[in-house]
């Protein structure tokens, strides 16, 4: 019995004794629990493989001066998109000037020799017919003509490495792409022995997405053949996903890992994908024809497998184990435990049990009326 503090208040104490009055301890009927169902059918589920990507550019070039110089002038800006052969970097040219000027001097003087002695080869070669002159004078007048011929030869060498020279004093793009920061200034002495890079170009568009899935898959990506469609979304971004095409399949598998990795190109004309970045990449490989479904919240998984619970005619729920072959986002595919048109509950299993009457509530709001009222 309950009872009342000795110093209750002379105003409260009305109020406290109808309050008493009217509690009583009777026992509440316990409520049927509500449950949202759907109904397991058959259904053409498309066979969609997932991966965590690596964005990769196709074509990534590192460009260091092949020559020694200073750096009179930068032609681009950080983060500009540069085109192949375009101007990015011009060292002094006049040392290199100056030599090929030498080369191109040094080659026109053993012209005029060579022109010289090829005269006086003919010359000799008249005067022997007539035996005026020795054979050994003749084979001297040859070996002479034959001598400057090769200086000619070396002398155009020599140019051709000064032209070479003055050409590489202007640095310009190896490939069309987007230029990084640029390592050395205007001002800086570059030495071509060092290899140190002077910017970094990585081709964006189009661009490569690699990734790894399961050997197991193997099958299904031959199968599907080449050009296989492939949509990639970055990691933590709102963006639409950027579609591509499967380009590459390794030739082998990767024995620690247990995968095989793939690669996709992607247009990225929107520049959604970027090198370095993470994507989220799916594809379909197959379409199942007829498979077994339900909603992928139906499943309960448990130590003793995977099961269901069904509704059956008279409102009451029965556990059925199941056998699921794979999921999708929304949907799983099950190889045995239940059959088409069964009722499976989708939502609210927490208060069931085996066997328990439930009252269904449609997935679009609407109510059955079964089991009695709650």
């Amino acid at each position: 019995m309950t009872r009342l503090p000795s110093r209750l208040s002379p105003l409260l104490l009305p109020v406290a004794l109808i309050f008493l009055g009217c509690h009583k301890d009777t026992p509440g009927r316990p409520a049927v629990p509500t449950v949202v169902v759907a109904q397991v059918e058959r259904r053409d589920v498309p066979v969609v493989l997932q991966a965590t990507g690596t964005v990769e550019p196709i074509q990534a070039a590192s460009v260091s001066a092949q020559v020694d110089g200073i750096i009179e002038r930068v032609a681009f800006h950080e983060g500009d998109e540069v085109e192949r052969g375009q101007l990015l970097f011009q060292i002094d040219p006049r040392p290199y000037q100056a030599a090929h000027a030498q080369a191109e001097a040094t080659l026109s003087r053993d012209l005029a020799q060579l022109e010289s002695a090829e005269r006086d080869q003919a010359r000799f070669e008249e005067l022997a017919k007539r035996e005026f002159v020795t054979a050994q004078q003749l084979d001297q007048a040859r070996s002479n003509a034959a001598a400057q011929a090769a200086t000619v030869r070396s002398d155009s060498a020599v140019v051709s490495r000064a032209r070479l020279d003055l050409d590489r004093a202007s640095v310009r793009a190896p490939i069309s792409g987007r230029a990084g920061a640029v390592l050395l200034k205007e001002g800086n002495v570059v030495r071509a022995a060092g290899g140190e890079p002077l910017v970094v170009i990585n081709q964006i568009s189009p661009i490569l997405v690699r990734f790894a899935v399961p050997a197991t898959e193997l099958g299904a990506v031959r199968g599907a053949g080449a050009g296989l469609p492939v949509v990639a979304t970055p990691v933590g971004d709102t963006a639409r996903p950027v579609p591509g095409l499967l380009t590459f399949v390794d030739n082998a598998v990767d024995s620690m890992t247990g995968t095989i990795l793939l690669k996709a190109s992607f247009p990225n004309r929107e520049r959604s994908l970027w090198p370095g970045g993470l994507v989220r990449v799916s594809f379909t490989v197959a379409v199942e024809k007829g498979a077994l479904v339900v909603p992928a919240s139906a499943v309960l998984t448990g130590q003793q497998g995977s099961s269901v619970y069904v509704v059956e005619d008279s409102n009451r729920v029965s556990l059925r184990k199941v056998t699921v072959t794979r999921t999708t986002d929304t949907l799983a595919v099950l190889g045995a435990g239940v059959s088409p048109g069964d009722r499976v509950v989708a939502l609210g299993q927490v208060r069931l049990t085996d066997g328990a009457t439930v009252q269904v509530v449609s997935a679009q709001g609407g109510a059955d009326s079964v089991g009695g009222s709650p």
